[in-house]
């Protein structure tokens, strides 16, 4: 097992003359499963794919950005576990003093909308480059939204951010129908089709088919009523049974949002958390610290996934779906047994 690359010195070590992803990410690089990025790129590796890691990259100047050059496919980008927002400031608004998911719980280490940013720093330097923005802050933000720090209602984050696909939810399988597509050399647009995903086009060339209608990002602004249609629409069609396509209109363009993807089975899940994790954070990160956000999950063990409830506090069955599904006994065992 090893961790994946982190510098161009660690790509040529393996051989590689570039690579087919780069995943940017928010947090500190830590290669244990309870964490989104370790996940996704441990999936694209299981595929044979080649994936560097662009871990907390400094925003204020392309150079961190131009680390692994273009890369074949595209770029994967995330906030990180949580929602940089909610990293950096309090209830109260008031900015953090600390961050348990950067070396030595510094803060500061990322941008305020971290997917927005890195998105728009990506598709400026590589603007013919496929951009796919995932994770919990992409995922909550994938619709018109009301945003607690700015106190006003915002646009879907694809808009912000520039990038040309959402993958919203649990990524592992609209991830690699992404890059298995990408690799046969198909465009953006053949990729439209993917569930879990959401794609913006003009409102021009959109042809009429059966779709739930939400009331627009406008109308979302101006009336409390038509914000709270378009909400529930979006609660109801969370299913990856019975869910539906749907589409909001922003100004001249439509979010549109495929269906949801179908949640792991049993089978997918072990095969997820047996993949090779280093199930810690690299040895670089030791001088400086450590990443404190390893010290609670270290060993644990996810067992399911889902949640049926919806409590309107909690966002983990927008982001993880309705249906509860479980590994199996003997993957469960096993995990534990390797510790």
């Amino acid at each position: 097992m090893a961790f994946l690359p982190m510098t161009t010195a660690e790509v040529k070590s393996r051989g590689w003359d570039s690579v087919d992803f780069v995943y940017i990410s928010g947090d500190a690089y830590v290669d244990h499963p309870s964490f989104g990025a370790a996940i996704i790129t441990r999936v694209l590796e299981a595929k044979g794919f080649r994936v560097a890691v662009l871990s907390q990259p400094d925003w204020r100047s392309d150079r961190d950005f131009k680390r692994f050059g273009r890369p074949r496919l595209g770029f994967f980008i995330s906030a990180g576990n949580i929602d940089s927002m909610v990293a950096h400031y309090t209830v109260a608004k008031r900015r953090r003093s600390d961050d348990a998911y950067t070396a030595g719980g510094r803060s500061g280490k990322r941008p305020d909308r971290a997917v927005t940013v890195y998105s728009n720093i990506v598709k400026r330097i590589y603007p013919d480059c496929p951009v796919i923005i995932g994770g919990l802050e992409a995922s909550l933000r994938r619709f018109a939204h009301y945003d607690y720090w700015a106190d006003k209602v915002m646009p879907s984050v694809l808009f912000d951010s520039n990038a040309d696909i959402i993958s919203y939810g649990m990524g592992e399988l609209q991830t690699i129908e992404i890059a298995e597509r990408l690799d046969r050399g198909l465009p953006l647009e053949a990729l439209y089709d993917i569930r879990g995903i959401c794609y913006k086009i003009p409102t021009k060339n959109y042809a009429p088919q059966s779709a739930v209608d939400l009331p627009s990002y406008e109308r979302v602004c101006e009336s409390k009523r038509d914000y709270a249609i378009a909400a529930r629409k979006e609660l109801e069609e969370a299913d990856a049974v019975r869910g539906r396509k749907m589409i909001q209109r922003h100004g001249k363009y439509l979010l549109i949002q495929n269906p949801p993807m179908p949640p792991l089975n049993t089978e997918q899940l072990d095969w997820v958390y047996s993949l090779p994790y280093e199930r810690y954070y690299p040895e670089c990160y030791e001088e400086l610290g450590g990443v404190p956000g390893i010290a609670e999950v270290e060993f644990s063990i996810t067992h399911n996934r889902g949640c049926f409830g919806a409590c309107n506090f909690c966002s983990l069955a927008f982001h993880q779906g309705r249906a509860v599904t479980v590994r199996s006994e003997r993957s469960v065992l096993d995990e534990a047994r390797s510790f």
